[in-house]
């Protein structure tokens, strides 16, 4: 099995949202991955747009 081809920044970035050792992350299954990053993903939206609102909302 081939290993995640992840950026230097977006490994550690998501092993610091997981809360593991970056050595570890890199012998994860590619899936558990791919779901950690979507999450990730999904987070850092959600916490962008409630940023926006509260500027919109201040303006």
């Amino acid at each position: 099995m081939r290993r995640m081809p992840l950026s230097a920044d977006t490994a550690v970035k998501l092993a610091d949202y997981m809360k593991v050792p970056l050595e570890h992350l890199m012998h994860m299954p590619q899936h558990i991955l791919m779901q950690k990053l979507a999450e990730m993903a999904k987070a850092q939206t959600s916490e962008t747009e409630k940023k926006s609102e509260i500027e919109g909302k201040t303006e």
